[in-house]
């Protein structure tokens, strides 16, 4: 069956998170966690579904990015996509008058990482298993000085070997992961404690706090958050993007007693140099530079790991080209020995970037070592096929697709700016500035 792509509708739906400063860091401090939701209808009536990710404002031009990428999608089938996967990419990426606005950044790379990412739960669902035509799904262009097709067809092959038995143990035993939903920079010391100590309770070990808005008051809740955690746990720091690099070095080194395994975002995701600058001087203090959440693309990734400017690789789920895009980004960091710990969280990220860290640890790397992947509490309900965590590790999804179909009842809900959310009174920073 071809799967002819018969319509596209994009809807604007937002959650009102900066009530309860759920999200909240030194940059971004009232957030409405929102998405840019997607679904693909087609002629025998199967369904893909999408998304990508913002915090509120400017949803609304997210949608209108997907609604003009749209019709370089309806119309065509399934299968002519799949066939010429990374064809398929270029021609959304490279369209002779849009790429104008990227190319392959910022707001028409999150819309068309948002109808990939619906494409992908398509094919999956057709298949009924996931796709197999990895390589053929990647675009080479500009990265061939770091990974050429033939180098990423010899690592999947080399990786062949134990992947039976990486399958049963992320089967029996998930993923890795790490939360941050202990300690959002507006949550009180109290509800910090909190759910400090209910995390604790429920098997995790790995915690992240977020920092960069007032240094002694960074200081007094690390030393809180190390205190509830224990000094064998693990601890890392995040800045999201707060400094400029000599900063960041002065402001993480003075908060090295506190033993963060890495600090995330500590400078503007684009100063590859700054970064580099940044990993050098906090080497010898046993702490790692962590960022990709908003690196635009392939090529910047590429530029980090060729410069050494980063210890930790972040992907994201829909900050990239979908999961054509990531995959580059995997097999790169893999070629250059640098672990992936995807960035999670928001609304349906965890969903999504589920599938890519199990895909990079029984088909690309086959390594665990100094790896993980965050988890957010937070929204997991609004979906019909949730992520499933089971003592602090993710547990690998059952059913078919991309995992990111939102229920129709939370959709209508919390359309912006129709839904029944925010039509009550007291809704979130969205509903305050209309």
């Amino acid at each position: 069956m071809l799967h002819k792509i018969t319509s596209l509708t994009v809807r604007d739906v937002r959650f009102p998170t900066s009530l309860e400063q759920h999200g909240s860091d030194a940059m971004h401090t009232d957030p409405d966690y929102s998405v840019a939701y997607v679904v693909l209808d087609t002629d025998c009536g199967l369904k893909g579904f999408g998304l990508t990710f913002t915090v509120g404002k400017g949803t609304e031009i997210v949608v209108c990015a997907v609604e003009a990428v749209a019709g370089l999608v309806v119309g065509k089938s399934l299968q002519e996509i799949v066939s010429d996967f990374r064809g398929f990419y270029r021609l959304l990426t490279s369209d002779g008058q849009m790429r104008w606005l990227g190319p392959e950044k910022g707001v028409i790379h999150l819309a068309i990482a948002a109808v990939l990412n619906a494409v992908w739960d398509l094919w999956a669902r057709a298949e009924g298993k996931d796709p197999k035509q990895i390589v053929s799904c990647i675009d080479f262009r500009y990265i061939t000085d770091a990974l050429t097709e033939e180098e990423a067809v010899e690592i999947l092959v080399k990786a062949q070997e134990g992947k039976q038995r990486r399958e049963e143990h992320m089967l029996k035993e998930g993923y890795p992961a790490y939360t941050t939903s202990c300690a959002w920079l507006g949550y009180s010391d109290q509800l910090l404690k909190q759910l400090c100590t209910d995390a604790l309770k429920s098997g995790w070990t790995k915690f992240k706090v977020k920092v960069g808005a007032d240094l002694e008051d960074d200081k007094r809740r690390c030393r809180l958050m190390r205190q509830m955690i224990g000094p064998d746990n693990t601890l890392m720091i995040d800045a999201n993007q707060r400094w400029d690099v000599a900063e960041a070095i002065s402001w993480v080194s003075s908060l090295a007693e506190f033993k963060p395994l890495w600090v995330e975002e500590p400078t503007s995701p684009d100063d590859i140099l700054g970064h580099a600058a940044i990993s050098k001087a906090l080497a010898p203090l046993g702490i790692g530079v962590a960022t990709g959440e908003q690196c635009h693309n392939r090529v910047m990734f590429k530029q980090f790991l060729q410069a050494s400017a980063l210890q930790f690789v972040q992907i994201d789920s829909c900050r990239l080209g979908s999961v054509n895009e990531n995959l580059a980004v995997l097999l790169m960091a893999h070629k250059f020995q640098v672990p992936v710990c995807p960035h999670a969280g928001g609304v349906g990220l965890c969903e999504l970037v589920q599938h890519l860290i199990l895909f990079d640890y029984i088909c690309v790397s086959g390594s665990l070592g100094n790896r993980m992947c965050e988890y957010v509490d937070h929204l997991h309900e609004h979906f019909t096929s949730p992520v499933v965590i089971h003592d602090a590790h993710y547990m690998p999804p059952k059913d078919p697709g991309y995992s990111c179909e939102m229920l129709e009842s939370s959709v209508q809900s919390h359309q912006y700016p129709e839904g029944d959310v925010w039509t009550r009174p007291a809704a979130g920073t969205e509903k305050k500035s209309k």
